[in-house]
């Protein structure tokens, strides 16, 4: 299940972003050893406080298993303020059918279960994940930065991107942007590829007593 946490639900689901954000430190810092912020075992951006949306994935035990952050481009965006030389002079999007993915991160068991080419169902999970929500606020495309690897597995999945530039040294990444269709036909092919026989994005609506 892919649950989404929209800004105006982050006081009722503090205990998720905790845990989301402990995820992001384990992957990336640990895991990846990027330069990013952390601070007491979480990794937390400036882009985090410009009230983004946020997909996670939760476990059959409720855990919270992956995460990706989505950006209007309208606003601020990763590309456009810390990767501008992915753009190779390009003006980076911006249009209210666009957003923008980040901090897209696993953390699961190297047998958790595969789907086509070996990629985890998990990780199809979260790319239907984005392509539901997309679909659900009648975006074109989400524009992302990735690397050579993540770029791969998206072409293996049926989700291909279309690059923007060519990729570039960043740190010990050689990342690249791209842009990711978002359609009916893009969420076909990843639920075929990924075995996912219906819709996995969960939007919580909670009742509030006044």
């Amino acid at each position: 299940m892919i649950q989404l946490i929209a800004p105006d639900c982050y006081e009722d689901f503090a205990d998720d972003l905790h845990a989301m954000h402990r995820l992001r430190y384990r992957v990336f810092k640990e895991r990846l050893d990027w330069q990013v912020k952390a601070n007491g075992g979480y990794e937390i951006d400036s882009f985090d406080s410009l009230r983004p949306h946020y997909l996670l994935l939760r476990g059959f035990d409720g855990s919270v298993d992956g995460c990706v952050r989505l950006l209007p481009s309208t606003g601020p965006t990763m590309l456009g303020e810390t990767f501008p030389v992915l753009l190779e002079g390009k003006t980076p999007p911006e249009h209210p059918n666009i957003w923008e993915s980040s901090r897209f991160a696993l953390d699961i068991a190297s047998s958790a279960p595969k789907g086509a080419g070996g990629i985890a169902i998990a990780t199809y999970q979260l790319f239907a994940g984005m392509i539901e929500f997309g679909l659900s606020r009648q975006l074109s495309h989400i524009v992302t930065v990735t690397d050579l690897r993540m770029e791969r597995i998206l072409r293996r999945a049926g989700w291909p991107l279309e690059r923007i530039g060519e990729p570039q040294t960043v740190g010990v990444t050689r990342a690249l942007a791209g842009y990711l269709e978002v359609s009916e036909k893009m969420l076909q092919a990843v639920r075929q590829n990924g075995g996912i026989g219906g819709p996995v994005l969960w939007a919580p609506v909670l009742r509030r007593v006044a």
